[in-house]
């Protein structure tokens, strides 16, 4: 019966809603003047959603036992549950903060979001690869616009460190041309074929690099779905013919 209940559509959807319910709490717990006016209400909401994640958890842990704890999204739900419940005072102020870790049990409910998770970390090793690539362009770059703009433009090229803030500003394309390379090849008229190669190589080519790693998770995730669905339903299909043929073979029996 447990099992049932926590496995029904219904009550994940119910949970899906609690969470976005304590997501809207949390969020109008950030104005004092809602606070001074509905704290009492705001408590009272978030102790009652505090007690209906645990009573789910137990819920669970009722009904798969150990196999709740060798799924990693279950630990994560427990581990939420777990530091919303450490009372936030005294040496434990500090978790108060990551009562928001409770809205990252949508990731765990909602699959399209566990999808996009699950190939997150499939590519972790693909992600260290790149960054390691792109790392070093950081740094031969920025050895070279501190050598031959860091005495002109002290403020961007420095040192090193603000070469490398500077370079990850102009990798994001935020206020690159206007706030920063106009103004150096108004000095250097030739700075411009700096910017241009390292935004060729940086910008649109490693940068793409990482979105094309997602993408290439994200399809190969949703094609072992579609291939565990459709063995899923060869089964039951398989099933249901040994079904029918035993029935045809027990009509015979009986004629």
């Amino acid at each position: 019966m447990i099992k049932d209940i926590v496995e029904a559509k219904s009550f994940q959807n119910f949970i899906t809603g609690l969470i976005i319910l304590n997501g809207i709490t949390l969020g109008m717990g950030t104005s004092k003047d809602l606070i001074a006016s509905y704290g009492n209400i705001l408590a009272l909401i978030d102790g009652i959603v505090i007690g209906i994640f645990t009573i789910e958890i137990l819920m669970r842990i009722s009904v798969y036992k150990k196999d709740f704890f060798k799924d990693p999204w279950s630990l994560f739900d427990f581990a939420v549950v777990v530091i919303a419940l450490v009372p936030a005072s005294g040496p434990f102020a500090i978790l108060r903060v990551l009562r928001v870790l409770r809205l990252f049990r949508l990731l765990t409910i909602i699959p399209q979001m566990r999808t996009i998770v699950g190939a997150l970390i499939g590519v972790i090793p693909g992600i260290g690869a790149v960054s390691m690539v792109l790392l070093l362009f950081f740094y031969v770059f920025a050895i070279m616009a501190t050598t031959m703009y860091g005495e002109a433009f002290p403020q961007w090229f420095g040192t090193l460190g603000e070469t490398m803030y500077t370079l990850f500003q102009i990798m994001t394309l935020e206020s690159w041309s206007m706030g920063i390379a106009r103004p150096v090849i108004e000095v250097f008229p030739y700075a411009w074929i700096f910017f241009v190669i390292y935004i060729l190589l940086v910008t649109f080519v490693m940068v793409n690099l990482f979105i094309g790693l997602i993408v290439d998770a994200i399809f190969t995730i949703k094609h072992e779905d579609e291939e565990e669905q459709r063995s899923k339903e060869l089964e039951e299909i398989s099933a249901l013919r040994s079904e029918i043929q035993e029935l045809k073979e027990l009509i015979k029996a009986k004629g």
